[in-house]
């Protein structure tokens, strides 16, 4: 038998973990039950930490911790999905091609930025969204000290004034103070379709993010969009046009493309539509999970977000189910009803809310060091030892905030 596991992100790593440790915990040997991880590289790439300067460090391997609970690795990325044949083609970086058989599939392919059609966009804008993108950013960001000082190189303007758009911008003054020097006067500017800062962190929250962006100067354009940019700058949905080099996309993300294939519903956001067990309804033998996956959290009517903390326990089901359908033992029906943001404000401190309300629990230094133990230690991969390795991946502890 076998189990495949596509993507290396926070849900696909998980996914593994629990598929091993559900084979381990029945006696299962991996030459009874095989489980396989496809990425292109054996890493995590800890995305939500790329709006942070020297985002190439930014990254944990894999593949001592996949060997250590005889998890195989196939590096590649998938191309084509036969869920009829019940087959996966991979590209290889040596530019073959491979097809492998599955008897049950986890489709973690997560997601990418949203870039709709804005005149300029693609060859103007900037994102943080992926590990290159980031490294890109920061070049960029480096590069502006050699040229001349004029308006637009000191200005960035963040389209997006949602989580990862708050994120960046806050961290952006220390960035530019550190490249221009202690004495610049470099300008940050969210832009936002909405006639509020941070649409979706609540009434509660919302004072307070306000207040840290006026701490750290800086500026917000509500109720305006990006209508184009140049390279003289970005112009507004309201006619205005500000000068500057430097333009991040941060403004919504889907599905990644491969969840088209699997001929099944999907919601607004390109995500599969699955049942309580991560299963794809329909479709022999397929979960979905992470960003690829619409799930309920719990019988309330909160579904998961595409986030981290999501992520990785709907992986941990999905590996653990998909494993347990193999097995012939019990599903889990995946729930999450703890609930918890943590936003970092840069040098204005952070904020930590919890629950669907977005109660506030800590902000400024205090959520601060919450923030820096989550970015650096909560979220990463667990230490390349068997026994931690598994113990790590029960379904019903992870991410039990």
């Amino acid at each position: 038998m076998r189990l495949l596991i596509i993507g290396s992100g926070f849900a696909g790593m998980y996914a593994a973990l629990s598929a091993a440790r559900l084979r381990d915990i029945h006696g299962a040997s991996p030459d009874d039950l095989e489980i396989a991880l496809i990425a292109p590289e054996p890493t995590l790439v800890v995305r939500p930490r790329l709006y942070e300067p020297k985002p190439e460090t930014l990254t944990a391997p894999l593949l001592d911790v996949l060997k250590a609970i005889d998890v195989d690795y196939i590096q590649g990325s998938a191309e084509t999905i036969d869920t009829k044949a019940q087959m996966v083609q991979v590209a290889t970086p040596k530019g073959t091609r491979k097809t492998l058989s599955y008897d049950r599939l986890v489709v973690a392919t997560g997601s990418r930025l949203f870039r709709p059609n804005i005149p300029g966009l693609a060859e103007h804008g900037f994102s943080v969204d992926s590990l290159d993108d980031a490294i890109a950013l920061d070049r960029h960001l480096h590069g502006l000290a050699d040229r001349p000082a004029v308006t637009g190189r000191d200005t960035v303007v963040v389209a997006g004034g949602g989580f990862t758009g708050i994120e960046a911008a806050t961290e952006l003054p220390a960035r530019l103070r550190d490249i221009f020097g202690k004495d610049s006067r470099a300008r940050v500017i969210i832009v936002e379709r909405n006639g509020a800062i941070a649409p979706d962190m609540g009434e509660g929250a919302r004072p307070l993010i306000e207040d840290a962006l006026r701490k750290l100067g800086v500026e917000t354009r509500l109720g305006a969009g990006v209508a184009s940019l140049d390279k003289s700058g970005v112009t507004l949905s309201t006619g205005e046009h500000i000068e500057t080099e430097t333009v991040v996309w941060a403004a919504g993300i889907r599905a990644a493309p491969l969840t088209a294939q699997i001929p099944a519903e999907r919601d607004s956001f390109g995500r599969l539509l699955v049942d309580r067990d991560l299963r794809v309804p329909a479709v022999a033998g397929v979960f979905a999970t992470g960003d690829a996956a619409r799930a309920a959290c719990d019988d309330e009517g909160n579904y998961a977000l595409m986030s981290c903390q999501h992520a990785t326990r709907m992986g941990a089901f999905a590996g653990n189910n998909a494993t347990a359908e193999l097995l012939g033992v019990p599903t889990r029906p995946y729930h999450q009803k703890a609930y918890v943001t943590c936003l970092d404000l840069g040098e204005a401190g952070a904020l930590f809310t919890r629950g669907w309300e977005r109660k506030v629990e800590m902000v400024g230094d205090v959520a601060k060091k919450t923030k820096q133990e989550i970015n650096t230690v909560w979220i990463y991969p667990p230490c390349a030892e068997r026994a931690a390795a598994l113990a790590s991946a029960d379904p019903e502890r992870v991410t039990d905030l």
